[in-house]
């Protein structure tokens, strides 16, 4: 007897129960929802895609919520999978003769863009589709040091080659010019006469964990 009014006891309490479950899974989509939507665009090992992450996945009203990436050896994959963050490998015909995945991006409600080490120039269509909503960090002190080629250890080479007594990091908004959108932020780092072109890439990328996402969070916040 005591058995059998266990039983009706948890069928009677199981569907409020699941009742309630349900509530709370869309509650959750509710606030996803309600946040601002960022895909992080990224091609190499994914440091600063991983910081970004990281910084946001508790924020109330900023989510990383999609990862996009040109190079399927890319290690910024492996971070989104650990981090359960969806991501979309691209080919260059489709992105730049094509609907530059513009469709995926809509279906995936994707807000902003951020550039995190992404080595392709962004079409016209996907600056015209986000415009003033795609932002890039640069490892230089823009105008200098900018325009198509200067990236990663090329920039810290030219930096040491042209004996500069300082650089930095610039983030910037993106358009249809290499490195030549809007300047929202710059941090600035000496290179001395003894740095080498290692040495600075070490400070520049103290510079962006220390600045990015913080700069990207005061961004978006302003949208």
């Amino acid at each position: 007897m005591k058995e059998k009014r266990t039983k009706e006891i948890f069928f009677c309490w199981q569907p409020a129960f699941l009742l309630s479950l349900a509530q709370l899974m869309h509650f959750c989509k509710m606030e996803s929802a309600n946040k601002k939507q960022v895909a992080v665009f990224a091609s190499g090992a994914g440091t600063n895609a991983a910081n970004l992450i990281q910084y946001f996945k508790n924020h109330p009203s900023i989510t990383i919520s999609y990862i996009v990436c040109n190079k399927p050896e890319a290690g910024v994959l492996d971070i989104a999978k650990e981090n359960h963050i969806p991501t979309l490998l691209i080919e260059k015909e489709r992105f730049f003769r094509g609907d530059a995945y513009l469709p995926i991006l809509h279906e995936h409600h994707i807000d902003f863009i951020v550039l995190a080490g992404f080595l392709w120039k962004i079409p016209i269509a996907l600056i015209q589709a986000y415009p003033e909503k795609i932002v890039n960090i640069h490892p230089a002190l823009l105008p200098k040091y900018g325009g198509k080629g200067m990236y990663g250890m090329n920039v810290h080479n030219a930096i040491v080659s042209n004996k500069e007594k300082e650089t930095g990091i610039t983030i910037h908004l993106v358009d249809e010019i290499y490195d030549n959108g809007k300047i929202l932020f710059q941090a600035k780092c000496p290179v001395s006469e003894n740095d080498t072109p290692e040495n600075v890439a070490h400070n520049i990328h103290t510079l962006e964990y220390a600045h990015f996402p913080e700069q990207v969070e005061k961004w978006l916040e302003n949208k």
